[in-house]
Protein backbone atom coordinates (compact mmCIF):
# COMPACT_ATOMS: atom_id res chain seq x y z
CA UNK A 1 0.00 0.00 0.00
CA UNK A 2 1.32 3.45 -0.93
CA UNK A 3 1.75 6.18 1.65
CA UNK A 4 0.28 9.65 1.16
CA UNK A 5 3.76 10.93 0.29
CA UNK A 6 4.10 8.30 -2.44
CA UNK A 7 0.64 9.12 -3.78
CA UNK A 8 1.59 12.81 -3.84
CA UNK A 9 4.56 12.10 -6.09
CA UNK A 10 7.26 12.19 -3.44
CA UNK A 11 7.80 8.43 -3.44
CA UNK A 12 10.36 6.31 -5.25
CA UNK A 13 8.75 6.81 -8.66
CA UNK A 14 9.11 10.61 -8.52
CA UNK A 15 11.82 11.75 -10.93
CA UNK A 16 13.96 14.71 -9.96
CA UNK A 17 16.94 16.08 -11.83
CA UNK A 18 19.34 18.80 -10.73
CA UNK A 19 22.68 19.79 -12.28
CA UNK A 20 24.60 21.81 -9.71
CA UNK A 21 23.76 23.75 -6.58
CA UNK A 22 24.75 26.99 -8.29
CA UNK A 23 22.56 26.49 -11.39
CA UNK A 24 20.10 23.66 -10.71
CA UNK A 25 17.83 22.35 -13.42
CA UNK A 26 14.16 22.52 -12.51
CA UNK A 27 12.97 19.66 -10.36
CA UNK A 28 10.65 17.40 -12.37
CA UNK A 29 8.02 15.52 -10.38
CA UNK A 30 6.02 12.86 -12.21
CA UNK A 31 2.42 12.38 -11.09
CA UNK A 32 -0.31 10.01 -12.30
CA UNK A 33 -1.88 12.89 -14.25
CA UNK A 34 1.38 14.12 -15.82
CA UNK A 35 4.24 16.12 -14.27
CA UNK A 36 5.32 19.52 -13.00
CA UNK A 37 8.61 21.38 -13.16
CA UNK A 38 9.59 23.35 -10.08
CA UNK A 39 12.04 26.19 -10.76
CA UNK A 40 12.45 27.61 -7.24
CA UNK A 41 11.61 26.23 -3.81
CA UNK A 42 11.44 28.44 -0.74
CA UNK A 43 13.73 31.06 -2.29
CA UNK A 44 13.39 34.81 -2.62
CA UNK A 45 12.24 35.19 -6.25
CA UNK A 46 10.46 37.55 -8.61
CA UNK A 47 8.61 35.94 -11.52
CA UNK A 48 7.51 37.71 -14.71
CA UNK A 49 6.19 36.71 -18.10
CA UNK A 50 7.81 39.05 -20.62
CA UNK A 51 6.34 39.57 -24.09
CA UNK A 52 8.75 40.82 -26.75
CA UNK A 53 7.25 42.39 -29.87
CA UNK A 54 8.23 41.11 -33.33
CA UNK A 55 11.68 42.58 -34.03
CA UNK A 56 12.02 43.70 -30.39
CA UNK A 57 15.41 43.69 -28.70
CA UNK A 58 15.86 44.01 -24.95
CA UNK A 59 18.77 46.11 -23.66
CA UNK A 60 22.19 44.53 -23.44
CA UNK A 61 22.34 44.64 -19.65
CA UNK A 62 23.62 43.03 -16.47
CA UNK A 63 22.61 42.83 -12.79
CA UNK A 64 24.92 42.61 -9.80
CA UNK A 65 22.31 41.49 -7.27
CA UNK A 66 20.44 38.69 -9.06
CA UNK A 67 20.66 35.84 -11.52
CA UNK A 68 17.84 35.07 -13.93
CA UNK A 69 16.38 31.83 -15.23
CA UNK A 70 14.56 32.23 -18.54
CA UNK A 71 12.05 29.68 -19.79
CA UNK A 72 11.04 30.14 -23.42
CA UNK A 73 7.24 30.04 -23.77
CA UNK A 74 7.05 30.60 -27.54
CA UNK A 75 9.38 29.88 -30.45
CA UNK A 76 11.09 32.83 -32.14
CA UNK A 77 13.41 34.06 -29.36
CA UNK A 78 17.20 34.24 -29.26
CA UNK A 79 19.03 34.76 -25.96
CA UNK A 80 22.40 36.51 -25.84
CA UNK A 81 24.33 35.62 -22.66
CA UNK A 82 27.91 36.81 -22.52
CA UNK A 83 29.27 36.08 -26.01
CA UNK A 84 26.89 33.13 -26.59
CA UNK A 85 23.95 33.46 -29.01
CA UNK A 86 21.32 30.83 -28.17
CA UNK A 87 18.29 30.25 -30.44
CA UNK A 88 15.58 29.07 -28.04
CA UNK A 89 12.91 26.42 -28.41
CA UNK A 90 9.60 26.47 -26.57
CA UNK A 91 10.17 25.02 -23.09
CA UNK A 92 13.95 25.56 -23.10
CA UNK A 93 15.60 26.93 -19.95
CA UNK A 94 18.67 29.17 -19.99
CA UNK A 95 20.39 30.66 -16.97
CA UNK A 96 21.79 34.18 -16.84
CA UNK A 97 24.46 34.26 -14.12
CA UNK A 98 24.69 37.26 -11.80
CA UNK A 99 26.83 39.94 -13.51
CA UNK A 100 26.61 38.45 -17.04
CA UNK A 101 25.75 40.72 -19.95
CA UNK A 102 22.53 39.50 -21.56
CA UNK A 103 19.60 40.36 -23.81
CA UNK A 104 16.68 38.75 -25.63
CA UNK A 105 15.80 39.21 -29.32
CA UNK A 106 12.48 38.27 -30.96
CA UNK A 107 11.98 37.27 -34.62
CA UNK A 108 8.21 37.26 -33.98
CA UNK A 109 6.13 38.25 -30.97
CA UNK A 110 7.07 35.77 -28.27
CA UNK A 111 7.04 35.34 -24.50
CA UNK A 112 9.43 34.02 -21.89
CA UNK A 113 9.15 33.37 -18.18
CA UNK A 114 11.77 35.23 -16.16
CA UNK A 115 12.58 33.94 -12.67
CA UNK A 116 14.88 36.38 -10.87
CA UNK A 117 16.78 34.89 -7.93
CA UNK A 118 18.26 37.23 -5.37
CA UNK A 119 17.45 40.84 -4.56
CA UNK A 120 15.13 42.18 -7.26
CA UNK A 121 15.24 45.89 -8.05
CA UNK A 122 14.66 47.40 -11.51
CA UNK A 123 17.34 49.99 -10.60
CA UNK A 124 19.90 47.13 -10.52
CA UNK A 125 20.00 47.19 -14.35
CA UNK A 126 23.24 48.35 -15.97
CA UNK A 127 22.50 49.01 -19.67
CA UNK A 128 25.38 48.79 -22.15
CA UNK A 129 23.36 49.06 -25.39
CA UNK A 130 19.74 49.99 -25.91
CA UNK A 131 18.00 50.78 -29.18
CA UNK A 132 15.37 52.80 -27.26
CA UNK A 133 17.88 55.34 -25.87
CA UNK A 134 17.95 54.09 -22.25
CA UNK A 135 21.68 53.16 -22.02
CA UNK A 136 23.75 55.42 -19.78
Amino acid sequence: MKTNAQNAGNGPKAKRARHSKKHPEPKTDVRPWGKFEEYATNRKVTVKIITVKKGGVLSLQSHKNREEHWVCLDNGLTAIIGNRKIPLRKGQLVIVPKGAKHRMIAKREARFLEISLGHFDENDIVRYEDRYGRAK
